[in-house]
């Protein structure tokens, strides 16, 4: 009996030794590595099937089907039509450890393809009313290839993972249709991270960088994006005699020339830049008759949550009381619309490393701020998430005059998608042995 229970400690010693967990650690990045390798032509496949076949948000059924299809044949738990089209799926690992969350969109734009590939999409659809192209323009279908293909990664590494997954295909990143909810804040509310994961992990593709690159920043990476409208009332009158109405151009101007004083006079630079952009002006149907009013539409970005709060309240104060000036009425109406996306600070510098060694040192680059949004904002909100950009310009290409992303002409190098793998499968496996 004795003897046994020597032989059972001394079992017990060396396998909760260092020696053996790294041993253990080194193992599974071998095998790692060879069912990364195994997928590399797979998710070109998929890739350039979700290409030719995209899809408008909230209306991606078919690809909901093929994702689901592929994660049902790798034994996933799988749980379909979360937020109208969203697919998760859950792989449990062999061993206990946290929860983690990786997320890939699957939403095209209204925009007709203009790069002359054997795979290029031809689809249509109608978008407000209109017959549009249908092109993955922002690069969702390398999301949802190279996601598809860390599934099958992890799932053959199954049992020697110290953790659980959490695959989140998502729909509607580009925004919902006019009238529907949809994207990361309805995929919450229904109740995505009811079980919360420890972490999440996300990647967009662009064209900015080159294929080998990958880019980030921790804090504030990407902007807040609130869009506004202001209707200025005023009173109708012939062009000849403004004098008997009130011109609610002339208040609308106004509005426009005050309120940029809010981002370069009013709030601290130096804390975070901001930006309010008026995209439309609204008003008038005749050349000698002043209208009775004038809609002005745009929109409000920021890197902070504070000062998004403040800059919602100056532009409406503003409106109003520049409005008021002028003998005229300012209605603003303020539609909230995707935080700041932040990287964790913690997560960031701890996962870091793993980057470096997947991309290379010198192929990681510190991203300036970006005033562009990102719904994945929602789930950084939620629990530390760590967002990073993958280049996809080819080596040798300007990526500085490359077709940017939601462009007819964008186009993203398919040898980019296996480093886009590889770094998604070893921040799994590095998270769950840095938190053993």
């Amino acid at each position: 009996m004795l003897n046994k229970i020597i032989i059972s400690s001394i079992l017990l010693s060396t396998l909760s030794s260092p020696s053996f967990a790294a041993a253990s650690n080194e193992q599974l990045n071998v095998n790692l590595q060879k069912a990364n390798h195994s997928v590399s032509e797979k998710v070109i496949t998929w890739r350039r099937h979700l290409h030719q076949y995209p899809e408008l948000s909230n209306r991606e059924f078919e690809t909901a089907k093929y994702i689901t299809k592929h994660l049902e044949a790798l034994g996933l738990e799988v749980q379909t039509g979360v937020a109208h089209t969203g697919v998760v799926a859950k792989l449990k690992g062999g061993k206990k450890g946290p929860l983690i969350a990786l997320r890939a969109d699957m939403d095209a734009l209204p925009v007709t393809e203009q790069v002359d590939l054997p795979f290029a999409s031809t689809q249509t659809s109608t978008y407000r009313g209109n017959e549009v192209g249908v092109m993955h323009a922002c690069g969702h279908d390398n999301h949802v290839a190279i996601l598809m293909a860390v599934a099958e990664s992890l799932a053959k590494v199954q049992d020697d993972l110290a953790g659980d997954v959490l695959f989140v295909f998502q729909p509607a990143e580009e925004g919902a249709p006019e009238g529907e909810e949809g994207g990361a804040e309805l995929m919450l509310k229904e109740g995505l991270f009811k079980e919360k994961p420890e972490a999440v992990f996300g990647l967009h593709v662009t064209s900015s960088l080159n294929t080998g690159q990958i880019g980030f920043r921790e804090g504030p990476l990407m902007a807040s994006s609130d869009s506004f409208s202001i209707n200025v009332q005023g009173q109708q009158t012939h062009g000849s005699r403004p004098w008997n109405g009130v011109d609610p151009i002339v208040a609308a101007s106004q509005i426009i020339m005050a309120t940029q004083t809010i981002s370069s006079r009013q709030v601290d630079v130096t804390k975070a830049p901001s930006v309010i952009s008026f995209g439309a002006i609204n008003g008038g149907v005749r050349l000698n008759i002043i209208p009775d009013n004038v809609e002005l539409i745009g929109t409000i970005r920021t890197f902070d949550q504070a000062m998004r709060a403040d800059i919602k309240k100056r532009l409406t104060k503003t409106a109003q009381l520049v409005a008021e000036s002028a003998g005229a009425k300012a209605d603003v109406h303020i539609d909230h619309g995707y935080p700041v996306t932040v990287n964790n600070v913690g997560l960031t510098q701890k996962m870091t490393p793993t980057l470096a060694k997947v991309a290379g040192q010198s192929n990681i680059i510190t991203t300036d701020l970006i005033t562009g949004a990102e719904d994945f904002s929602y789930y950084a909100l939620e629990t530390p998430g760590l967002f990073f950009f993958l280049g996809v310009t080819p080596q040798g290409q300007n990526a500085k005059t490359a077709a940017s992303n939601h462009s007819p002409q964008f186009f993203a190098d398919e040898k980019a998608l296996q480093l886009g793998v590889n770094a998604m499968t070893q921040l799994v496996v590095d998270y769950f042995a840095m938190t053993k």
